[in-house]
């Protein structure tokens, strides 16, 4: 049998802490491909960071004081564990780029960062979606082949930064942005993991 949620407030959180994933991965993805904006686009993303650290606390004070869970308590703790993870990598990435001085652009950041965004919509779109399996594991499908996708482009561009002609303080703070849009998009893809796990253990 299906099952159905007896507290749809731990599935209203879960949305909202994905509209604060999906509103940092569009500012990030914004702060690389106009760096003159950096300052605002980091203080948003600070903001609806602090935002999600909020909801996920009432999740787990919930988690604590509910007598019965829609789904199992451990899950909902690692759920919404991860999107909060998601949303804290978009800002040590924001922070990052602050303090290496970022003040141009490189395609391959505006690539990962374009994935990361896409990875949001896809998680946000399962959270509305965790009831339906299938359409759960279509969504996750797509958040793995964007996570490789994101490897192929780091991988392309780490390569990229030690062909080129660069002096070296530019090759390790290239080397890190992009290693930590990497990381963001490993989270996206255990986000992915989990929300699928949910959905196949409560069909």
């Amino acid at each position: 049998m299906r099952f159905i949620p007896r507290d749809e407030r731990f599935f209203e959180l879960f949305a909202e802490i994905a509209e604060c994933l999906n509103g940092s991965a569009v500012r990030l993805a914004q702060l690389f491909a106009e760096p003159a904006r950096i300052d605002q686009l980091v203080k948003e993303i600070k903001e609806l960071e602090h935002r999600a650290d909020t909801l996920t606390h009432e999740v787990n004070v919930r988690i604590d004081s509910s007598f019965v869970t829609p789904l199992d308590r451990e899950d909902i703790h690692l759920l919404a564990s991860r999107l909060d993870n998601v949303v804290d990598l978009i800002d040590g990435t924001a922070r990052r780029a602050v303090m290496f001085h970022i003040h141009d652009y490189r395609e391959p950041a505006m690539r990962m960062a374009d994935c990361i965004v896409k990875a949001g919509r896809a998680i946000g779109e399962i959270i509305g979606d965790m009831k339906k399996p299938k359409d759960v594991a279509e969504h996750a499908r797509e958040i793995k082949l964007l996570e490789e996708e994101g490897d192929a482009i780091y991988f392309e561009a780490v390569g990229a930064l030690f062909r080129e002609d660069l002096p070296p303080l530019e090759v390790i703070k290239w080397k890190d942005m992009y290693e930590a849009l990497e990381n963001t998009l490993d989270e996206c893809e255990n986000v992915a993991n989990a929300l699928e796990s949910i959905s196949i253990k409560n069909a």
